[in-house]
């Protein structure tokens, strides 16, 4: 498979909407398992027998668009990459109940449960960070090691509370236009007219836009400051150093409270798809801080 830092791009220019949904890379292997109790569960697996490295990805993203830069580099250092969609984003389950940050947790852990790879090492981002501090704190049993990036223990500041604020109204743009809210946001985030660009607008297309509103509001609730500690199992942090949408004091009070090393990636937070190149390295050594392929495998 190809980087997506290094997928090729289509040289015509025409409106997004125009280019098929195409991803830019050969993804690894789509399947869906069925968990009593729970429901159907989606999930990228590259299989092999390497140690499981099971991703989180962040809020409004999915399991492709935030990892599909790292597939290859983890696959390639050996390990079997896991990475999920979660409840409401993608091809994630729908369900009755409100969206639930420990319930996304439980079927990560749910996950590596009845694929038989529990206990495995735990990567989250952003708003799979603070899923992943849910897992190691609630389901044990399926963390042999934890990696924190561009996340925190908490999102009570007043500049983030005043932005989660606008949720309800998010929601409802993307309940009457979805296709318009995303193009927009896209827009405004700097995100350039591409086939790239094209295939991102389709996957966050799938999206529930109560869940992904509901979400926003369990991330500005989230906080675990009150429990959070050095854990049983290594921990470390990758910081993303030019992270607006996540500060890095936030990142490193969220290392301070784990006693966790910090590995230091030079990028912003959406550039987690992009730079592969910067923060890739950077994640194979948190890794291998927390035990690696060497950890699992004696797990």
């Amino acid at each position: 498979m190809k980087a997506a830092h290094q997928a090729p791009l289509a040289s015509a220019r025409m409106p997004t909407h125009l280019w098929p949904p195409v991803p830019p890379i050969e993804l690894p292997p789509a399947r869906t398992i069925r968990v009593a109790g729970r429901g159907e569960l989606f999930l990228r697996d590259s299989g092999g027998s390497g140690p499981a490295v099971m991703l989180l990805h962040g809020w409004m993203a999915t399991a492709d668009l935030n990892w599909c830069g790292a597939y290859d580099d983890l696959a390639r250092a050996g390990y079997r990459v896991l990475a999920i969609d979660h409840r409401g984003h993608g091809r994630g389950m729908r369900q009755v109940a409100p969206f639930r940050l420990a319930d996304c947790a439980g079927d990560a852990a749910a996950a590596l449960r009845e694929l038989g790879v529990a206990p495995a090492l735990v990567v989250g981002y952003s708003m799979g960070g603070a899923i992943a501090q849910l897992m190691a704190r609630d389901f044990p049993f399926a963390v042999a090691g934890l990696v924190l990036s561009g996340t925190a223990q908490h999102w009570q500041d007043p500049q983030t509370q005043r932005a989660f604020r606008a949720l309800g109204a998010l929601g409802l743009m993307l309940t009457v236009a979805p296709r318009w809210t995303w193009t927009s946001g896209f827009r405004r985030v700097g995100l350039p007219d591409t086939p790239d660009t094209a295939w991102a607008l389709s996957e966050v297309m799938r999206h529930s836009a109560r869940d992904i509103a509901e979400a926003g509001r369990e991330i500005a609730r989230f906080d675990s400051r009150p429990w959070l500690k050095p854990l049983p199992v290594p921990s470390a942090v990758v910081l993303t150093t030019r992270d607006r949408a996540v500060a890095p004091p936030k990142q490193r009070a969220l290392a301070a409270a784990l006693e966790a090393p910090v590995f230091e990636a030079a990028i912003s937070h959406m550039q987690i798809t992009t730079s592969g190149d910067s923060y890739n390295p950077v994640l194979l050594q948190a890794l291998a801080a927390v035990g690696g392929r060497d950890r699992v495998a004696a797990a």
